[in-house]
């Protein structure tokens, strides 16, 4: 269950999720301090009070994750947001690579470099004993194997916040722990609207129909557009020459929003398949 820190979220709220059985709560954390936090809200003493509901929910001994969107006002922030996570209890942390569409356009997204040097540090917060995933960062799941490799990461993002993470955290404490599976957007995953509009992910608005008229299940199966997503032969740019594609895909979502076509490249990927550019590039014209 996704909750909103309000005054109604408290022990007695949270002891009645525990007692119906919800296995796990999130709470986002987007700053390590109020000032950035708090800004981002845009309701002051929202950062004091997510702290406070972190120590709550691990007084009542209902499981809590916090998710971080990522943006360019909190990347300095991330190893220290990733330190309050792990000192409150929480049992995983969940990184959202933003999409500019909705209330999220306004903000500043990051380079692709620079959100690969902070796949590379998520690969060292999650030798602390917290599980870590992203959302809309498949290319995470690439990283990984290039990782388990033997590759060497490097960049002046990756060092500044890896750095900053020994300072707080000392050196790893277990293996990576990773709490993630293949999915990607209609893959695994869908979304259904207050209007009861069927998406094939929260940020890749193309209805696919309405319930309770159409059969959710139906949709999932059988939608075209569903049934696209899932094929890998359908994906353009380097994501379709990539060896990589079975594991990550891209986002589908990202490749809307800034391309317009839910089938292209990922713009926050800056890897290019050894055989990419041998390969003849269809011409626009």
């Amino acid at each position: 269950m996704a909750a909103s820190v309000t005054p109604r979220l408290n022990e007695t709220s949270m002891l009645h999720m525990k007692n119906l059985n919800v296995d796990i709560m999130s709470v986002s954390l987007d700053g390590a301090l109020p000032e950035s936090h708090d800004r981002l809200r845009g309701i002051r003493g929202t950062w004091k009070a997510t702290i406070e509901v972190l120590r709550m929910s691990h007084d009542v001994d209902l499981r809590t994750q916090v998710n971080t969107t990522i943006m360019r006002s909190n990347v300095n922030e991330l190893a220290d947001i990733f330190h309050i996570t792990r000192s409150n209890g929480a049992v995983a942390w969940e990184l959202f690579f933003l999409i500019r569409t909705g209330r999220g356009a306004s903000l500043e997204t990051l380079g692709a470099s620079e959100c690969e040097e902070i796949m590379n540090f998520l690969c060292d917060t999650a030798q602390y004993g917290i599980p870590v995933r992203t959302a809309e960062g498949p290319s995470f799941r690439r990283v990984r194997i290039q990782r388990e490799s033997g590759l060497e990461p490097s960049g002046e993002v990756y060092c500044k916040l890896t750095s900053q993470l020994r300072k707080l955290e000392g050196e790893p404490t277990s293996a990576p722990i990773f709490k993630s599976a293949h999915t990607a957007d209609g893959r695994g995953i869908l979304f259904v609207s207050y209007r009861g509009e069927v998406y094939p992910s929260g940020f890749l608005p193309l209805d696919c129909g309405h319930v309770p008229k159409d059969n959710l299940r139906k949709i999932y199966r059988s939608h075209a557009l569903f049934r696209a997503l899932r094929d890998p032969a359908n994906l353009k740019g380097r994501c379709g020459s990539c060896e990589y594609k079975l594991a990550c895909g891209g986002s589908r979502s990202r490749a809307f929003a800034e391309l317009n076509d839910s089938f292209e490249e990922d713009p926050i990927c800056p890897y290019v398949p050894p055989h990419y550019l041998s390969e003849p590039q269809i011409s626009a014209s």
